[in-house]
C-alpha cells in the first residue's frame, strides 16, 4: 500500500510517499480503508520534531473510512462499516489498524470527509465549549483564529450554548468566514490590539473564557481579554510555545484560571468518547454545525498541506483525500 513515512524530522519536505506493506489488524485493532485524513498542527508538531516521535513513524492522528478487517476479539464493529477515529497514528495510508477502543461508527448522514474534519478538531471544540469552561447562555467568549478549523467549530458549539463570540482573525476574508459562522464580532489583530478591543466591545468587564490555540503570539491577550475569575484554556501553540508564567500574574489578572487541556484526557473514558461523537453528529446531520473543508489534497501532497497549514492562510480543515 501508499503511505508517507517520516524517515529524519524536518520540514515539509520530509513527508515522503512509500510502498510499504499493508497493517495486519492484532487482537483487539480494525484494519480500516482510509478514505479521508486530517491535517493537523499536531502532524507538524511531530514531523519537525518539537513532538518526540521514534522514527521511522507514519504521520497522521485523524482519519475516517471502512472496516476491512476486524482483530481477534473485535465485536461491536463489522466489515464494511464507515467509520472514523482521533488520537491514532498512522492516518497517512490508505489502509491503517487502529485500537477497536478508539473508533467510532459514523452515521449515514455525516459524510467521510465531515467525519474526518471533525474527529479531532470538533472533538477539542466540543470539550472546550463543554467541559473546560461550558459556555452559558449569555456569556461573551473570545475565540482565537476564529477562521481556523478549530476556531470555526468553537464558534458554532459556543453560539450553540447561547454565547456572544468575539472572533479574532488577520484578513477581511477571515473575517468573513467567522461572521459566517457565527462570530458576533470580529477583531482583525492586524490592525487593532487584541485586548483593548475586547475590553471596548464589553464595556470593560472582559470576557468569561478565551479559547486559545495560538500560544506564544497571543497569551498575553488572552490574560488581558479575561473578566475576574475567567478561564483560559490554551489548548494549542501554533505560534510557537508560551515563556514559563509567573502564578502572580493569574492574580493580578482578576484570579483567573489558566490550564493547558488535551484531547486524549477529555475522551479516554469510550462512553464519553462516543457521547461526544454523537452530539457532533447529531448536530451535522441537524445542519446545525457547518464542516468546513478548505482544501483537499492528495495524499502525495501532504507536504503542501502542511506548509499551507503552517503558513496559517488557509481557513477551515485541510484533509488529505
Amino acid at each position: 500500500m501508499r503511505a508517507i513515512v517520516i524517515e529524519e524530522n524536518g520540514g515539509p519536505e520530509v513527508l515522503r510517499l512509500s510502498e510499504t506493506a499493508d497493517p495486519v489488524p492484532g487482537p483487539g485493532e480494525v484494519l480500516i480503508d482510509v478514505e479521508a485524513r486530517g491535517v493537523n498542527f499536531i502532524d507538524i508538531y511531530q514531523r519537525s520534531g518539537m513532538y518526540d516521535v521514534p522514527l521511522p513513524f507514519v504521520p497522521g492522528m485523524e482519519a475516517a473510512g471502512v472496516v476491512a478487517a476486524l482483530g481477534e476479539g473485535v465485536s461491536d464493529l463489522s466489515v464494511g462499516q464507515r467509520v472514523g477515529w482521533a488520537m491514532a497514528p498512522g492516518a497517512y495510508a490508505d489502509r491503517t489498524a487502529v485500537k477497536a477502543s478508539l473508533v467510532v461508527p459514523v452515521p449515514d448522514a455525516v459524510s467521510s470527509e465531515q467525519a474526518a474534519a471533525l474527529f479531532l478538531q470538533g472533538m477539542t471544540a466540543h470539550y472546550l465549549t463543554h467541559s473546560v469552561y461550558p459556555v452559558a447562555e449569555g456569556d461573551t467568549v473570545l475565540v482565537h483564529a476564529a477562521a481556523g478549523g478549530t476556531g470555526l467549530l468553537v464558534t458554532q458549539l459556543a453560539k450553540e450554548r447561547g454565547a456572544r463570540v468575539i472572533g479574532t482573525v488577520s484578513t477581511e476574508e477571515k473575517e468573513r468566514v467567522a461572521k459566517e459562522a457565527g462570530a458576533d464580532e470580529v477583531i482583525r489583530y492586524t490592525e487593532t490590539p487584541v485586548a483593548e478591543a475586547v475590553r471596548s466591545l464589553t464595556g470593560g468587564e472582559g470576557v468569561a473564557a478565551v479559547y486559545d490555540g495560538v500560544g506564544r503570539d497571543t497569551f498575553d491577550a488572552s490574560l488581558d481579554s479575561l473578566r475576574p475569575r475567567g478561564v483560559l484554556a490554551l489548548f494549542g501553540q501554533s505560534s510557537g510555545a508560551v515563556a514559563p508564567v509567573d502564578p502572580q500574574r493569574l492574580n493580578s489578572a482578576g484570579s483567573v484560571y489558566l490550564t493547558r487541556p488535551s484531547l486524549a484526557y477529555f475522551v479516554a473514558d469510550r462512553e464519553e468518547l462516543l457521547g461526544r461523537a454523537r452530539d457532533l453528529f447529531d448536530l451535522v446531520g441537524a445542519g446545525r454545525l457547518d464542516v468546513r473543508v478548505g482544501g483537499r489534497y492528495a495524499l502525495a501532497d501532504a507536504g503542501r498541506a502542511h506548509a499551507d497549514l503552517a503558513s496559517r492562510k488557509t481557513t477551515g480543515k485541510l484533509l488529505l483525500v
